[in-house]
């Protein structure tokens, strides 16, 4: 389990990019960089990580289930996910 402080760092961050999404689109396409470089490094949605949405795992992500694996193969195991069962040949 992540630890709190990183989940709301994570959900801080994705604010900021929101934020700013529309001006950092318009100073690209005026091509001013000095603007650019002046908005928050938190801006950029390079630095957005994706999580587990349960866990709040970093590493692991499956991007179609939005869950880590360790968390996906738990809820497969138990039947939680629809349409997913264990291969066997």
């Amino acid at each position: 389990m992540a630890k709190e402080s990183m989940k709301a760092r994570e959900v801080k961050r994705q604010a900021i990019v929101d934020k700013y999404a529309e001006k950092r689109e318009a100073l690209k396409k005026a091509g001013d960089y000095e603007a650019l470089q002046k908005l928050p490094k938190n801006a950029s949605p390079v630095r957005l990580h994706n999580r587990c949405k349960l866990t709040g795992r970093p590493r692991g992500y499956m991007r179609q289930f939005g869950i880590s694996r360790v968390t996906f193969r738990e809820m497969a195991n138990q039947g939680l996910i629809p349409g997913v069962k264990k291969a066997s040949w």
